[in-house]
């Protein structure tokens, strides 16, 4: 089941490293992209005897998302992902700046970098996808230096599994574009369902995700008091534990800034590796 896991997540992401950007809007719009460069930077400071240039490593770049925050951060990045179609795209991007490297993931650990190598490690909605997430975070407290940074941030908060005010939250926010006639004519709709419907996969489990996510469950989620076991174990200590109701462009604006400070849905957790 991993390896399954695993291949079909590569080759998923394989498929889409063109398109990527443009399929995840809740991730590329400027709300969540101004947070997530604060966040960045947070991190950033929170690096003990920070060095004139940071050594991070970005597992699971994706497009390249923190990476692009990362080297305008001025670190050196290296982007780590499965896919080697994503790493073509974020060689594309940001190998022009100088500071880049990439690196190909195997889906189970960060071998064979060896310990204590980044100043900073994070990972962004990226947890979910890995079939062992809690064997991931102890390799990437491992290849980081005393001193350091381990970030995560993106995955669901343990609240927005249970919360009523989240659920209220959604109710109110989320825009249901009008259906007029012409909607029922556009040949695409229904080629988008019949694609979902031949990908086999789905028949015989209905948790088949097109893109891999694996923990993404009410009763088969990330959960945090594992995250921070394991960081406890590898000597980590949590400086920073924040959850946040992320933006997307299907909410109304103005019921996202409403419920922002009453409701939940994503975690922001960096830590420091003792020591």
């Amino acid at each position: 089941m991993p390896r399954d896991a695993i291949a079909h997540n590569r080759a998923a992401h394989d498929r889409h490293a063109d398109v990527y950007d443009a399929s995840h809007p809740e991730i590329f719009n400027p709300v969540e992209q101004a947070r997530l460069e604060a966040a960045l930077a947070r991190a950033v400071r929170e690096v003990a005897d920070s060095p004139a240039v940071v050594r991070a490593l970005d597992v699971g770049c994706g497009s390249g998302n923190l990476t692009r925050h990362l080297l305008a951060l001025g670190a050196r990045v290296t982007a780590a992902d499965l896919s080697t179609r994503l790493l073509d795209v974020t060689r594309r991007r940001f190998a022009g700046t100088g500071r880049l490297e990439t690196m190909t993931l195997n889906g189970t650990d960060l071998r064979p970098v060896p310990d204590a190598t980044f100043d900073l490690v994070a990972a962004y909605s990226v947890l979910h996808h890995v079939p062992d997430y809690v064997a991931l975070v102890t390799e990437m407290a491992r290849v980081t230096r005393p001193g350091g940074i381990v970030f995560f941030d993106h995955e669901r908060s343990d609240e927005s599994w249970v919360s009523a005010s989240y659920r209220q939250f959604l109710r109110e926010a989320v825009i249901w574009p009008r259906r007029r006639w012409w909607y029922w004519l556009q040949p695409h709709r229904y080629l988008k369902r019949l694609r979902a419907w031949f990908a086999w996969r789905s028949w015989l489990d209905p948790r088949w995700m097109p893109e891999g996510d694996l923990h993404i469950w009410p009763d088969d989620h990330i959960e945090w008091a594992r995250i921070e076991g394991a960081l406890a174990s590898a000597a980590c200590t949590v400086v920073v534990r924040e959850d946040y109701l992320a933006y997307e462009p299907r909410y109304q604006q103005s019921a996202w800034e409403s419920w922002r400070e009453r409701a939940s849905d994503m975690r922001l957790l960096i830590a420091r590796k003792d020591g």
